[in-house]
């Protein structure tokens, strides 16, 4: 008997961006003979219960075999874990994947390749901006250099800065949330790389050109063309998401100098119709084979 499975997306986002993956998922599903439901996030309330103890749960007679999680409700993620439901990918892949300061800080202990990087400190409460600290991450680092918020989506929440006076009043405007410095990549401003793993293999690649920004994300107004990655691409791609124990994920890696290839994202949630739109491969055909695999 095959599994069924759930996908679940957020409803409370603008758009169809999160329902198009999840209808690709299931349309990949219904290839493969699975039985898939699509559900937002917030739908999941009518399938709730609540015990004794007042802790909630979810009926077990409604549970699926599995859940392809496209969204980063880190706390249902869970919740489907602990009821025994696998969940694709994992709820601590997504929260290591979501947080960008905790990504890189599994891809540095797996000795993955990335820009220089420096973890700002955290601050509890907003006041005066240690000028000695910026001063700091501009000696070693050097001008420009980015500021990355740790959350964020779609280049939104990375900045460009040229001076120490755009450097304290980013950090200004950002007090209290947590953001790290890294070194600007000049070679590859506007370019980058995305490639697509599924278990240990990567099925899809791109390049993305953007001449008017130093983000090369679509979203941003890159533009994509058909990329074959190399050998060492590919297991680079491949190490990054086993560094953050994800079944899946597209990996952005930057051109660094001397044609080295530097990891500059991971997304454990990378949406998938670009890169069929540009390469004319379905990742979704190649997440459900593994799904698959891995239930087997």
């Amino acid at each position: 008997m095959k599994p069924n499975g759930w996908i679940i997306y957020n409803g409370n986002l603008p758009g169809n961006k999160f329902l198009d993956y999840a209808e690709m998922i299931q349309e990949s599903a219904t290839k493969q003979g699975i039985d898939m439901k699509i559900l937002k996030n917030n739908a999941l309330l009518s399938l709730l219960a609540t015990d004794q103890l007042g802790i909630v749960q979810l009926d077990k007679a409604d549970l699926p075999d599995f859940v392809v999680f496209a969204d980063k409700d880190i706390y249902l993620a869970r919740q489907l874990e602990l009821l025994g439901i696998t969940v694709f990918n994992s709820s601590k892949a997504i929260e290591i994947s979501d947080d960008k300061i905790a990504s890189y800080q599994y891809m540095a202990t797996h000795n993955i390749p990335m820009p220089k990087t420096i973890v700002a400190p955290k601050i509890f409460t907003t006041g005066n901006i240690d000028h000695k600290l910026v001063e700091k991450a501009i000696e070693q680092l050097g001008l420009p250099l980015i500021i990355k918020e740790a959350f964020g989506s779609f280049g939104e929440q990375v900045y460009l800065l040229h001076s120490l006076e755009e450097i304290i009043t980013k950090i200004d405007a950002i007090q209290g949330k947590p953001y790290l410095f890294q070194q600007f990549i000049p070679s590859s401003y506007g370019k980058d790389l995305r490639l697509q793993v599924v278990g240990n293999q990567v099925v899809a690649a791109m390049e993305r050109v953007n001449i008017n920004d130093f983000r090369a994300n679509v979203t941003s107004g890159g533009a994509m063309s058909v990329y074959t990655p190399t050998k060492e691409e590919a297991a680079l791609a491949v190490a990054a998401t086993k560094a953050i124990n994800a079944d899946f994920a597209g990996v952005d890696l930057l051109i660094g100098p001397d044609d080295k290839r530097l990891v500059c994202e991971i997304n454990s949630n990378a949406h998938i119709r670009n890169l069929l739109d540009c390469t004319g491969i379905n990742a979704a055909d190649y997440i459900m084979e593994h799904i698959l695999g891995v239930l087997s």
